[in-house]
C-alpha cells in the first residue's frame, strides 16, 4: 500500500509535467554557431543565427566578448552561495534536538542533490524561460530543459544592439541554481522533529516546481512583478518570503511536536548555531554581493551593506533579548545576524549604508517580535523560519521601497519622493505571501491525504528521534 501511493504521487507530478511539455510552446537551439563564407568582395554577411536568439553571438557565429574577471567572481559567488547551504545545515543542526540532528542535517544536504537535477531539467526554464508574453508572464517554458540553449561560452544579450552580459548563460544559470537550492533548505526548520524524510523528498520537487520557479520568473525571470517595477535584488521575495511562509504552513499542517510548551526544546548545541550562522554571514556575500551579476561598484556597495546591516541587526536581537529575558542570548546574536542578511537582501543593490543601518536595526527589532509573537499563538515553527525569514524577507522587502536610493540602483524610494515604489513593493510582497502560503498549504494538506498515514512520523517515532526512527544514524555516539 506504501509503495503503490508513493508511486500514485509521484505519476500525478511526472504526468503534470509532461503535460506541461505538451502545450508549451517549445523552442529549440543548436550548441553552436554554423560555418559563415565571406562574400566575394571579403565582408562578412549577418547570418540569422541557429543558437538562442536571445544570446549574443557575432555574424560569424562565435560567441560575443565576456568579462573574465566577471565571470571568476560569478563562479566564486556560486560556490559561496552553495556554501551557505550546509550553513543553514549547521545553524538548524544546532537549533535541534540532540535525536534529531542527523535528520535535521540530512533534510538540508538531500535539497542540494534534489534542486541540482531538478534545475537543469527544467527548473531553470520554468524560472527563466525566454517567453514571458500570455501565460507566460507568471511562469516561463520549457525552452531551456536540460539546458537546451543555455550555451556555456555566450552571455544573454543582443549582438546588433551593443548589449549582453559580461558572462556566459551557464555562469549566470549555475548562480540561479544555487539560490532555488538554499530556498527550500530554509523551510526545513519549520518542519523538524515531525516530517517523514520520504515525505519532504517529494515535497521539495513539487514545492520547487509549483511555488519557487514561478514565484523567480515574477521577480526575475520577465514576470509580472517584474514588469510592475517591484525591487529585490537578491532574493527577499523569491528566497525568504516563499520559505519563511511555506515554513509556516508547514508547522500549521504538521501540528506541534509532542510535548510542546510542555517539554523543555532548546538548542543541544550553540557552538554549532554559531557556526552556522558565521557560514551564512561569509556565503551571503556571494548572495548580495553576486547578483549585481558584475565585479563592480554596486556588487562593492552590496558587500558594505550586507555587512552593516547583518552587524546591526545582531546587535538590535541581542538588546532586545536582553531586555526581554534579563540575559544576552548567544543564539539571539546568532538569530539577529540571520535576520539582518535576510531583511538586506532585497535592498542590497538599492540603498546605501545609512539604509542598511535603519534595516539592520528594523529586521532585529521586527523578527525578534515576530518569534515572541509566534511563540505566544503557539505557532510550533520549531526554528522560527516564519519569523526571520517570513517576516525578515517581508520587512525588508517595503523597506527596500522605502529606502532604496537612486544613486546607488538607479531606482529612487519613497523617502527620495517616490511613495508608488513602496506600494509596488508591498503589492509584489502581499501576493507572493498568499501564493507561498496558499499554495503550500495546499500541496502539504493533499500530501497528508494521500500519503501512508499521513505524512507526519508516528508518536513513537517522534519519541524515539528521528534521528534513530528515520534514518538509523545518531549524531553522537556514546559508549
Amino acid at each position: 500500500m506504501r509503495n503503490r501511493t508513493l508511486a500514485i504521487v509521484v505519476g500525478v507530478a511526472i504526468a503534470a509535467l509532461m503535460l506541461a511539455f505538451t502545450v508549451t510552446e517549445q523552442i529549440a537551439y543548436a550548441a553552436h554557431g554554423r560555418e559563415v563564407k565571406p562574400n566575394e568582395n571579403g565582408s562578412i554577411p549577418f547570418v540569422e543565427p541557429d543558437q538562442n536568439p536571445h544570446e549574443c553571438w557575432t555574424p560569424e557565429g562565435e560567441p560575443c566578448p565576456i568579462d573574465r574577471g566577471d565571470t571568476a567572481w560569478m563562479l566564486t559567488a556560486s560556490a559561496l552561495v552553495l556554501f551557505m547551504t550546509p550553513g543553514v545545515a549547521f545553524f538548524y543542526g544546532g537549533l535541534a534536538r540532540s535525536k534529531n540532528v542527523v535528520s535535521t542535517i540530512g533534510m538540508c544536504f538531500i535539497v542540494i542533490g534534489i534542486i541540482s537535477v531538478q534545475w537543469v531539467l527544467y527548473g531553470y526554464s520554468l524560472a527563466f524561460g525566454p517567453v514571458t508574453e500570455g501565460v507566460h508572464n507568471f511562469v516561463g517554458d520549457f525552452s531551456y530543459a536540460l539546458l537546451n540553449g543555455v550555451s556555456h561560452e555566450a552571455p544573454l544579450g543582443n549582438y546588433e544592439s551593443g548589449t549582453w552580459m559580461s558572462i556566459p548563460h551557464q555562469t549566470f544559470m549555475i548562480f540561479q541554481a544555487m539560490f532555488a537550492i538554499i530556498t527550500p533548505a530554509l523551510i526545513v526548520g519549520g518542519l523538524v522533529d515531525r516530517i517523514k524524510f520520504s515525505a519532504f523528498v517529494i515535497f521539495v520537487v513539487l514545492w520547487a516546481t509549483f511555488v519557487y520557479d514561478p514565484v523567480a520568473h515574477w521577480v526575475w525571470g520577465g514576470g509580472f512583478l517584474m514588469d510592475m517595477g517591484a525591487l529585490d535584488f537578491a532574493g527577499g521575495t523569491v528566497v525568504h518570503i516563499t520559505s519563511g511562509w511555506t515554513a509556516l504552513a508547514g508547522a500549521l499542517i504538521l501540528g506541534r511536536r509532542i510535548g510542546y510548551g510542555k517539554v523543555a526544546m532548546e538548542s543541544h548545541n550553540v557552538p554549532m548555531v554559531v557556526l552556522g550562522a558565521a557560514i551564512l554571514w561569509f556565503g551571503w556575500f556571494g548572495f548580495n554581493a553576486g547578483s549585481g551579476l558584475a565585479a563592480d561598484g554596486r556588487d562593492t556597495s552590496a558587500f558594505v551593506v550586507t555587512n552593516t546591516a547583518t552587524a546591526m541587526a545582531s546587535l538590535a536581537w541581542v538588546f532586545m533579548s536582553w531586555a526581554h529575558t534579563g540575559k544576552p542570548s548567544i543564539v539571539g546574536a546568532a538569530s539577529g545576524a540571520v535576520a539582518g542578511l535576510v531583511a538586506i537582501t532585497p535592498a542590497s543593490g538599492f540603498v546605501g549604508v545609512m539604509g542598511a543601518i535603519i534595516i539592520g536595526l528594523a529586521a532585529g527589532i521586527i523578527c525578534y517580535a515576530c518569534v515572541v509573537f509566534k511563540n505566544r499563538r503557539r505557532w510550533d515553527d520549531a526554528l522560527d523560519v516564519w519569523g526571520v525569514h517570513g517576516m525578515g524577507g517581508t520587512a525588508g522587502a517595503i523597506l527596500t521601497g522605502v529606502l532604496a536610493n537612486e544613486h546607488i540602483g538607479g531606482v529612487a524610494g519613497g523617502w527620495e519622493g517616490n511613495y508608488m515604489q513602496i506600494a509596488i513593493n508591498a503589492l509584489g510582497a502581499g501576493v507572493s505571501i498568499a501564493y507561498a502560503f496558499g499554495l503550500s498549504l495546499l500541496i502539504l494538506k493533499v500530501m497528508d491525504i494521500v500519503w501512508p498515514e499521513g505524512i507526519r512520523v508516528t508518536p513513537r517515532e517522534e519519541e524515539i528521534g528521528l534521528d534513530i526512527a528515520q534514518h538509523g544514524e545518531k549524531a553522537y555516539a556514546t559508549a
